[in-house]
């Protein structure tokens, strides 16, 4: 069994992609790549095969059939022989200092027998026109760094922070036991994959390296907020998803502390949605928003209530056209605060 699967993602991305893929290969002989040609019509395909021509025992290509992002991911999940697992976009890439240091600590605790369900690392926002925004994105304050804990064992999460795909390395099985499987040809599956294990997880370990860097700023990119208002039915669709998916009452009998984090989580995703709808500003818009708290409300009443009464998702929902301005600007203020896109 190898240490740990990369699985990358790619789509049209011949011009970027060996930058991802060579600093993956510095984990060595422990790890394996599989990258998944969804359907590109460049030569993302040919760059692949070369490389898997060239680390016969690293690297695997899949051609498939176009299903966006979350097939990608459920291809690599499918064929993941690694203990753990973790998916690197192919126009993001990994510290290669850091990722030896994770390297280190899997060989360690392998020859000790540990297993762990879940190891958090920091992330890197990379701004492409502003490098000044360029920052780690560390989680010190919310786990001690080294500590094989639980959630019990969790800090306070700050306003910028929680926990993204980029942070995460999940033990392979603990994605399959959660039957982790993302929809098809849509964006922002990556919320799904960052939230629906975690209350199967038991033993976490956070390593303070800035490992990921998550590549930001492109125009066409997903989370760009003019494209994310033009796939705001994506959004709704991943929100709903989401909010079906998040089991609030096995995480409550996981941990307290999970089970508010998740609620924030689920807040964090009704804001956005409803923010956006907001910007929007059309009457079929407004009407969508309204529909969406609706939903929440028929399918758990008691959700609904936390969610408007004790989350900051509740201001989306203040009334009138004041309210509703307060909302976007109290938004697009912590937008400049956090850089979050």
């Amino acid at each position: 069994m190898k240490l740990i699967t990369f699985t990358v993602p790619c789509y049209n991305s011949e011009s970027y992609m060996e930058r991802c893929i060579e600093t993956l290969l510095t984990a060595g002989n422990e790890a394996e790549i599989i990258i998944v040609n969804d359907g590109s019509s460049d030569g993302t395909s040919e760059v692949a095969h070369r490389y898997e021509k060239m680390y016969p025992s690293m690297v695997r290509v899949v051609d498939k059939e176009n299903g966006g992002h979350g097939s990608g991911v459920n291809t690599g999940l499918r064929l993941a022989r690694g203990k753990y697992f973790k998916v690197v976009d192919s126009d993001d890439w990994l510290d290669v200092k850091c990722l030896k240091k994770l390297m280190c600590n899997l060989r360690r605790w392998n020859e000790k027998g540990i297993t762990l369900d879940l190891i958090i690392c920091n992330y890197i926002y990379d701004h492409l026109y502003e490098p000044e925004k360029t920052v780690p994105m560390k989680y010190d304050n919310v786990f001690e760094v080294g500590r094989i804990c639980t959630w019990n064992d969790m800090g306070v999460f700050n306003p910028s922070q929680y926990l993204i795909m980029h942070a995460l390395y999940f033990r392979t099985e603990i994605l399959r036991k959660a039957g982790v499987e993302l929809p098809e040809h849509m964006f922002y599956v990556d919320n799904i994959f960052a939230c629906q294990p975690l209350h199967l997880v038991k033993r976490i370990c956070y390593l303070n390296l800035d490992l990921y860097h998550y590549f930001i700023g492109r125009e066409d990119q997903s989370v760009n907020e003019s494209v994310h208002i033009r796939r705001i039915d994506q959004q709704l669709y991943i929100t709903r998803y989401i909010l079906q998916c998040v089991d609030m009452r096995a995480c409550r009998a996981c941990s307290r502390k999970l089970e508010r984090y998740q609620l924030r989580f689920l807040s964090i995703m009704m804001t956005i949605s409803s923010i956006y709808l907001l910007k929007i500003g059309t009457p079929e818009a407004l009407q969508k928003r309204r529909r969406l708290w609706d939903d929440v409300k028929a399918y758990d009443p008691d959700l609904y209530y936390r969610l408007r009464c004790t989350t900051l998702s509740g201001f989306t929902m203040l009334p009138g056209t004041v309210g509703q301005r307060i909302a976007v600007e109290g938004y697009e203020l912590a937008q400049k605060l956090y850089s979050f896109n």
